[in-house]
């Protein structure tokens, strides 16, 4: 059961990234997934990957990472670290920006995930061996609850993809399309709207039934003459005030 408040992280959908991993029909449920979770009032968080110039995090002992210093880019001003226009940020969403693989290393992810009381993520990016892997095994490794939108990963290799959406990743997240997450959403949204209706209506039953059975009781009660039980009584004689006892 899931609990706590959800946020989609939206991970390395730059432009540098995208070019190489995916075409324009392939962004579609990526679009899709930033879109249901804005109608749903859901936190929207972009993580990309970017460096300062003469990259001083990178290390000469990391293989992937040290290759970008031959080959150049990826600093944070460069158009290749912005993030895809099909996903294009609202103000007030935050971009975090990573020096590793995965969401975490390096960013501020967590203390944005902490003060927006984050607990579950719904995760979609680029690649799915990649960030998502890593992402999924530290955010599991953090306690997270983890949802993968599967339809919204892309890796260039498509069984690799298949394993971990398939295999691995069910392990440790819940894995669903976009459709999917969004149909779970609007399902929420229904019960809690029902919820209140159905306990304002059990409520006035109760208070129909309560009024029912004070009328029968006081049809029932026996008669006693000249005594009412809602008349004020005299203190003296104990018969109803201002009538003459006989």
């Amino acid at each position: 059961m899931e609990t706590g408040r959800q946020a989609l992280l939206v991970m390395d959908v730059q432009n540098g990234i995208v070019s190489r991993y995916a075409h324009s029909q392939a962004m579609a449920p990526f679009t899709m997934a930033v879109e249901t979770a804005r109608q749903a009032s859901i936190p929207v968080i972009f993580v990309r990957v970017a460096f300062r110039e003469g990259y001083p995090e990178v290390s000469p002992l990391n293989k992937s990472f040290s290759a970008i210093t031959r080959n150049g880019g990826m600093h944070t001003a460069d158009e290749s670290t912005q993030i895809h226009a099909s996903v294009a940020p609202r103000n007030g969403e935050p971009i975090v920006t990573k020096l590793r693989v995965s969401a975490f290393t390096g960013s501020d992810l967590e203390v944005i995930l902490r003060g927006q009381g984050v607990a579950q993520l719904v995760l979609c990016g680029i690649a799915t061996s990649g960030v998502v892997l890593s992402t999924v095994r530290e955010a599991a490794d953090k306690d997270y609850g983890l949802t993968v939108l599967s339809d919204a990963c892309i890796d260039a290799d498509p069984e690799v993809h298949r394993v971990l959406t398939g295999k691995v990743f069910p392990r440790q997240a819940e894995v669903v399309t976009v459709e999917e997450w969004a149909t779970s959403l609007r399902t929420a949204t229904v019960r809690v709207t029902i919820r209140p209706a159905a306990l304002l209506l059990t409520s006035s039953a109760r208070s129909l039934q309560r009024t029912t059975q004070a009328r029968v009781n006081l049809l029932t009660r026996p008669f006693i003459p000249g005594y009412s039980p809602r008349v004020p009584h005299c203190t003296l004689c104990r018969t109803p005030a201002g009538m003459q006892r006989t």
